[in-house]
């Protein structure tokens, strides 16, 4: 990979770590005068989250008014695909969860924020409130983004049954989409002066503690990472074509991962992954539906970055991860941040503040979520792209039935 490629695909995320490390060192240096520059956090917030309402409502809208006939027939395999990505990436979170459990991530001494500790409602209510809300103004208020997310995509489903009369509405959708998308660019450029300016005031608050409870949270991701990458890809590809298939899923991995690494794109990755699919003998209709489909919608590694990220603002608030409704709804939360975020510009940003929304958590926690996924930016792309071939495989093994072996192969 060239010097100018690592700038392309890393520039951003290389100017955001050195706000951050920078932040760091302020905070370490100036101690609680550097609250100072708090401010500056304040206002990079308030601008992303004026942003989110308008561009989550452009983008899903225009994403569903927008899908070729052909796609809304995909049938079997379509159900088949969805079931499947949902599926990994709820075992992936399933195995976090654990993870989390069996190494809790560390406290600071004192809290960053107070917050409520009580349970106000049980699961039920919970999720009524999640996904509904009562005044259509409610709707433009970020503590309804998955609300918001839903009121979005029916909008986009209307508009297709609109046909000609709804093309003017479409076009508006169109126009806003791209607006809010240039929008939320110019506001991004700003990001690492204003998590800088938070990253400063966390650490002159919680002091050089914070660097342990983020390097805790990274051995968590990494070591979780790297079991479900090599335990459950090689148990995907057993169930579809035994021990033999697990040899050859691993040999065509390769180039795909280092891809993956190069680019730090799963959709960048979907030329390399097909061509990956097909010597693991994926049929033609399913890697092209599945590896495509795949690079937006399918995220194993931000599904484990999702949990971390949450378990790790509650750590630092204080506020217990514990119990079936906070575990469920957490999972739920998952599900929908990886499927969501790789349509969205930006979309790993949006889904930390749908979860510091649907919590009611405070605004200062998004820095901590932000950092980690930062941090965790490469391995996750990588388990994005090579989780595609997999779930491939389960869903080959499921349309297709068991793996069939040329002579050849059987002579390897």
């Amino acid at each position: 990979m060239t010097k100018n490629n690592f700038l392309k695909n890393y520039g951003s995320s290389l100017i955001l770590l050195s706000g951050l490390v920078v932040g760091c060192l302020l905070g370490v240096i100036f101690g609680p005068k550097i609250q100072i520059v708090k401010p500056l956090g304040d206002i990079f917030l308030n601008l992303l989250f004026i942003a989110v309402v308008p561009l989550i409502f452009f983008t899903i809208a225009n994403s569903i008014a927008n899908i070729e006939s052909k796609e809304t027939k995909m049938g079997k395999l379509f159900l088949v695909t969805i079931f499947v990505f949902i599926l990994t990436v709820v075992i992936a979170a399933i195995l976090t969860t654990i993870g989390v459990f069996l190494f809790p991530i560390p406290q600071p001494a004192i809290p960053l924020q107070k917050v409520n500790t009580e349970e106000v409602s049980n699961l039920g209510d919970q999720i009524t409130s999640m996904l509904t809300v009562d005044n259509f103004y409610k709707l433009l208020s970020k503590g309804n983004m998955l609300a918001l997310m839903i009121f979005s995509a029916l909008m986009g489903f209307a508009i297709r049954k609109s046909g000609e009369k709804g093309q003017a509405f479409k076009a508006f959708i169109q126009s806003g989409n791209e607006v809010m998308t240039q929008f939320l660019g110019l506001i991004m450029k700003i990001a690492p002066f204003g998590l800088g300016a938070y990253m400063a005031t966390q650490i002159s608050t919680l002091g050089p503690q914070m660097f342990g409870i983020y390097g805790h949270a990274l051995a968590i991701y990494h070591g979780v990472g790297i079991i479900y990458m090599l335990v459950f890809f090689s148990l995907y590809a057993f169930i579809w074509g035994g021990r033999k298939m697990i040899r050859i899923y691993w040999k065509n991995n390769i180039i795909p991962t280092i891809t993956a690494v190069g680019t730090c794109s799963s959709i960048a990755s979907i030329p390399i992954n097909l061509e990956a699919a097909e010597k693991m003998g994926i049929s033609p209709f399913i890697r092209n539906i599945v590896i495509t489909l795949g690079g937006v919608l399918h995220k194993e590694g931000s599904s484990i970055s999702s949990i971390i990220k949450i378990a790790t603002v509650f750590a630092v608030l204080h506020k217990p991860y514990t119990g079936m409704d906070t575990i469920t709804s957490a999972i739920l939360i998952t599900i929908i941040v990886s499927m969501v975020e790789g349509g969205v510009p930006n979309g790993g940003y949006l889904g930390e503040i749908l979860f510091i929304s649907v919590y009611k958590l405070p605004a200062e926690t998004l820095t901590v979520a932000m950092a980690i996924g930062t941090l965790v930016d490469p391995f996750a792309t990588i388990l994005n792209v090579t989780g595609d071939t997999a779930s491939g495989m389960l869903i080959s093994r499921i349309m297709d039935g068991k793996r069939k072996y040329t002579d050849k192969e059987l002579a390897n």
